[in-house]
């Protein structure tokens, strides 16, 4: 006798149901396949959490208490520590630069916020996010990981309170869907030319980004562009019983285009 299917199973066939209602198009199979690896990304996280907990397991921020979801992308490559696997050299050389201040801009449920507080305990974090449910998200891993006294989470982050860059050592790390083109500005910002910058850069939502932030920061600015990787060596021993499509599905960080990164330290 079949075993009755779960909510999360009923609502993935749903959704896939409705996605392919219509006439047959590239379109509708690229959106529901999509949605079908999302759902199976979603099983192997709970196998994850179940073997190995809610702990980071490798990486930068190895021993990161991340007990909640995700608010954008994959929970399990944050959790394997294999994450944005491309940017943990830099990272490493930021664990080991005396900035006091680090502003967070787009900081989502916290993973960098608190990872970097967690690594960096002389630094003050300024957590932001316009999205309120974020911001409780990234103040319950803050509390979770002790440092909420050092990660300080809020809204809106204007051009202007860019101007503190001037008077202390500042990393801005920045993530925001594309606004990077409108807030990333030294002219509208010039606190920026102070700061040392990692942005993500959403060249799919907005052709032309990575020549524009470039032109703009290499003034004053050595500016390095970091693309994807992959780092299969952060998957658990019992990932060697699964497919190697679920063995990618444990690494997929959900992107739908690709999203470069600029690494601008300051000359």
């Amino acid at each position: 006798m079949a075993s009755t299917p779960t909510a999360l199973t009923k609502a993935a066939t749903d959704g896939v149901r409705r996605i392919l209602d219509g006439d047959p198009t590239p379109q509708r199979l690229n959106a529901a396949l999509r949605h079908l690896a999302k759902w199976r990304a979603a099983l192997l996280e709970n196998t994850l959490i179940a073997t190995s907990g809610s702990t980071v397991l490798n990486g930068p921020f190895k021993g990161m208490i991340y007990g909640q979801r995700a608010a954008e992308g994959a929970r399990a490559a944050r959790l394997l520590g294999s994450y944005e696997a491309s940017l943990q050299p830099i990272l490493e050389t930021i664990f080991t630069s005396d900035y006091s201040t680090i502003i967070d801009v787009g900081c989502a449920e916290g993973y960098y916020a608190v990872g970097l507080a967690l690594r960096m305990p002389q630094a003050r974090i300024l957590a932001r996010d316009i999205s309120e449910p974020a911001q409780i998200l990234c103040r319950q891993l803050a509390e979770a990981n002790n440092v909420s006294d050092r990660v300080e989470v809020g809204g809106l982050f204007t051009p202007a309170d860019f101007d503190l860059c001037k008077t202390t050592k500042c990393l801005v790390l920045c993530d925001i869907e594309g606004a990077e083109a409108d807030l990333l500005d030294p002219t509208a910002a010039p606190g920026l030319v102070h700061a040392d910058i990692l942005v993500e850069v959403h060249e799919g939502m907005r052709p032309g980004l990575l020549e524009t932030l470039t032109t703009r920061f290499t003034p004053t600015h050595k500016v390095t562009r970091i693309d994807r990787a992959l780092t299969p060596a952060r998957l658990p021993a019992w990932a060697e019983s699964l497919s190697d499509l679920d063995r990618l599905l444990l690494l997929w960080e959900w992107r739908a285009s690709p999203t470069p990164w600029l690494w601008m330290q300051r000359t």
